[in-house]
């Protein structure tokens, strides 16, 4: 009899694990809730680790570069040869609105920044040739290739049509009890996997999650505004960070980040929203001219270590999350790992390299116990 598998969550990361469940031959069935507060809808999605390193995160930054050389594999699985839909950038632009904001990413390059990576300087006239709608009033910055971004929305969307098209089920329905499992078929399934972002805290308290609220704004262009850029803009201005990413009709800009007792309050907050446009209308007047599409906010789950939990909690329970603002980023490692840990191949087997068995340490649950 097929092993069956119920993964609680349908964000990218729960769909992304399940994905790889039914490829190594699983009967597997998603319960999700809904849109509402998902992160990954709500995300940026950009296909960066640089951007996001800091010193004293050398181990993040592993994980995201080993996550993102899986994602073209990826794309070109679920969605149109070469995954052309899904992507909307493939550069980044670290753009310093003044000295000292281009000075932090001079720091950056010279601490975390390695010389494997593929990152040029970049001057005033290369910027504005590159994005025209760049204010001349930025100093300089660095570009990144390879460093790109993803339609969110339109991934989140090809993983379950890729989920369904490989005999998996989708099941709006909100989850509130590992138990109810028992209730949800004609038997409890043989594995189940808590991948619900910050509501996997609720299923299991003992994961020390962190409630970590982020608005985005997406912005349309119209038929008498400059096309969106055709680069991610990770602008740093007068100290504050505010990207602007690239859509196929616009862009999104973000991101607030800030910690909330209330996991339930997804209302955007005006003072955070206000500044974020400021700052994006600074780097880039001509988005003064785009449409206001939405404004929405998300729940991330962070964790005190800032690295993702992944492993198992007994031997019928895995879990999946506490990736922070690296969701998307990190989804095709974590689909990687979880599929390994139904396979058997975890951390104990001599199967797996040294590499992969740090990784499964680095990750596991036990950590906060």
């Amino acid at each position: 009899m097929t092993s069956t598998l119920a993964v609680i969550g349908g964000g990218v990361i729960g769909l992304t694990c399940a994905l790889r469940a039914l490829e190594s031959g699983w009967q597997v069935t998603v319960f999700d809730n809904g849109e509402r507060g998902r992160a990954s809808w709500v995300a940026a999605a950009m296909l960066g680790d640089l951007g996001e390193g800091h010193p004293g995160e050398e181990r993040q930054l592993e994980l995201a570069h080993e996550s993102g050389s899986l994602w073209p594999a990826l794309l070109a699985e679920i969605g149109a040869p070469g995954g052309d839909s899904l992507q909307t950038a493939t550069e980044t632009l670290f753009v310093g609105f003044d000295r000292a904001d281009l000075d932090e990413f001079a720091r950056l390059a010279s601490t975390v920044w390695t010389p494997d990576d593929d990152v040029a300087v970049v001057d005033v006239g290369e910027l504005t040739l590159r994005e025209p709608m760049l204010s001349p009033r930025v100093r300089g910055g660095y570009l990144a290739k390879d460093e790109g971004a993803l339609d969110n929305r339109r991934v989140v969307q090809a993983l379950a049509d890729a989920v369904i098209a490989r005999g998996g089920q989708l099941v709006t329905r909100r989850i509130d009890e590992i138990d109810e499992m028992a209730r949800a078929g004609d038997r409890h399934p043989d594995q189940i996997l808590l991948a619900a972002g910050i509501d996997t805290r609720r299923l299991c308290p003992r994961i020390p999650l962190i409630a970590q609220k982020g608005e985005a704004v997406r912005l349309r262009a119209g038929h008498d505004t400059s096309p969106p850029p055709s680069a991610v803009v990770r602008a740093k201005v007068h100290g504050r960070d505010v990207y602007i990413v690239p859509r196929h009709d616009g862009v999104v800009v973000g991101a607030t980040q800030y910690e909330v007792a209330d996991a339930d309050d997804l209302a955007p907050r005006i003072g955070g929203v206000k500044d974020l446009l400021d700052d994006a209308f600074l780097v880039m007047p001509g988005l003064r001219e785009y449409r206001l599409a939405d404004i929405t906010a998300a729940m991330r789950p962070a964790t005190p270590d800032g690295l993702p939990v992944v492993g198992r909690l007994d031997d019928h329970t895995l879990v999946a999350t506490g990736h922070g603002r690296e969701g998307m980023m990190l989804a095709p490692l974590t689909g990687a790992l979880v599929a390994d840990l139904l396979d058997g191949s975890a951390a104990g087997s001599a199967a797996v390299s040294a590499g992969r068995r740090s990784t499964f340490d680095d990750l596991s649950p036990r950590r906060f116990t």
